[in-house]
């Protein structure tokens, strides 16, 4: 069984088409989280999401837009939030606020966490990872850091695909993984996408500009 991991969308549309069309045969879809925030396509990623069936997990960016709960971002990740709760519509605001924090798929053999399984909102950088996190589950699904990273255990394995939205590992290109549970690889996959036009929509749309700019550094 092939499955597709996204995580950490962050309302890059051009990003989201990129991995989407490069993405191989796979026979599911998962995503750890955070399909909103910083950029300027909230709706259209998350009606992307949602009319694939995408199961999704809450990142922190989807509970602070859901809830109205921006005041301890900073200035860039706070002007992305005011953006898309504009953008969104009542009931895309009820979708994002219906997510879990955790789920488990594929006959309870993947797990869906964003941050940390015992702490949404944690940094689990790739350092941390270890077969401790695991619970009965093959594959532990994380994002939140925007860096991609995974570990092979003899009890499964720990990824976080990266972000499709905005990488902070040095490499500006889209990032995303497939998992082949049954072979027990990982394969780390990059694609590159349009990035000036996302600084375009993003000087267009009133956000910060440092928003755009970063991506070309992915950071």
């Amino acid at each position: 069984m092939r499955v597709g991991l996204l995580s950490d969308i962050h309302a890059n549309r051009v990003a989201l088409e990129a991995v989407l069309s490069d993405m191989p045969a796979v026979d599911h879809l998962l995503c750890a989280g955070d399909v909103v925030g910083y950029n300027p396509w909230p709706a259209e990623c998350l009606e992307t999401v949602r009319e694939r069936g995408i199961p999704t997990v809450m990142g922190n960016h989807d509970r602070a837009v859901a809830s109205d709960t921006a005041f301890r971002f900073n200035a860039m990740a706070r002007a992305g939030v005011e953006h898309a709760r504009r953008e969104l519509s009542d009931e895309q605001l009820e979708w994002l606020a219906a997510l879990p924090e955790e789920r488990t798929e594929l006959d309870g053999n993947v797990k869906l966490v964003h941050g940390h399984p015992e702490n949404p909102d944690h940094y689990t950088y790739p350092a941390e990872f270890g077969a401790d996190l695991l619970g009965d589950e093959e594959l532990l699904v994380m994002g939140h850091t925007h860096i991609q990273a995974h570990e092979i255990y003899d009890g499964g394995i720990v990824c976080n695909p990266g972000s499709v939205g905005q990488p902070r590992d040095s490499d500006p290109r889209a990032a995303y993984a497939v998992v082949d549970l049954d072979e027990r690889e990982v394969e780390e996959r990059r694609v590159e996408y349009d990035i000036d036009s996302v600084i375009g929509a993003v000087e267009a749309a009133d956000l910060p500009a440092e928003i755009g700019n970063r991506l070309r550094e992915g950071r």
